[in-house]
């Protein structure tokens, strides 16, 4: 698995395009991971509504809980599915946005510095073993490619979004990623 940093784009993963992106800043360097949550609707598992969500392809009429979300304009950089199946939907050198209002380490907007990965998962259900799999994988791709990610540098969205975020959730293994990453104490 290799990242092209011309291209800021991941040659494992399927290509989904969004519009929801945006320049960085001018000079301002990737050097943050923030791993999300995300199922829609929220607790299931498969179907094309993460896609649509990013994409601004939503049905609101799909299912009642889509109305509420249907107008939102996010995105991710990545998505890894419950079977450890990658799309990507934003190149790396872009902005996407993912992390909302948020800080780290005295830094605002952390869109601006950082890659924001999707688990398709939920907070109290545990995340699937091809999952951590997955995404060790990218974490090293992305380490190569980026070398200011450094391992103190892989935070969830909960960590930067406090009391408005919980994503990942306490059923994600922090502990489990960090031994797959070699950045176990």
């Amino acid at each position: 698995m290799r990242v092209d940093r011309a291209t800021g784009w991941l040659d494992a993963a399927w290509r989904r395009l969004s519009p929801n992106h945006d320049e960085r800043p001018d000079g301002m360097a990737v050097d943050l991971i923030v791993v999300h949550g995300i199922s829609l609707p929220p607790g299931q598992f498969g179907g094309p509504w993460i896609d649509a969500l990013f994409t601004n392809t939503l049905d609101p009429d799909a299912h009642p809980y889509f109305r509420t979300i249907a107008d939102l304009r996010v995105s991710a950089h990545l998505l890894i599915r419950r079977d450890g199946d990658l799309a990507q939907y934003v190149s790396f050198q872009r902005r996407a946005w993912h992390a909302g209002a948020s800080s780290f380490a005295g830094r605002s907007r952390c869109n601006d510095f950082s890659i924001g990965i999707e688990l398709e998962g939920a907070d109290h259900i545990p995340y699937d073993d091809r999952q951590y799999a997955r995404l060790a994988e990218v974490i090293a791709a992305l380490r190569t490619a980026y070398p200011t990610l450094a391992p103190d540098r892989l935070v969830g969205h909960a960590d930067v979004a406090p009391g408005r975020k919980t994503d990942p959730g306490p059923a994600f293994d922090w502990a489990r990623l960090r031994r797959l990453l070699g950045d176990a104490n």
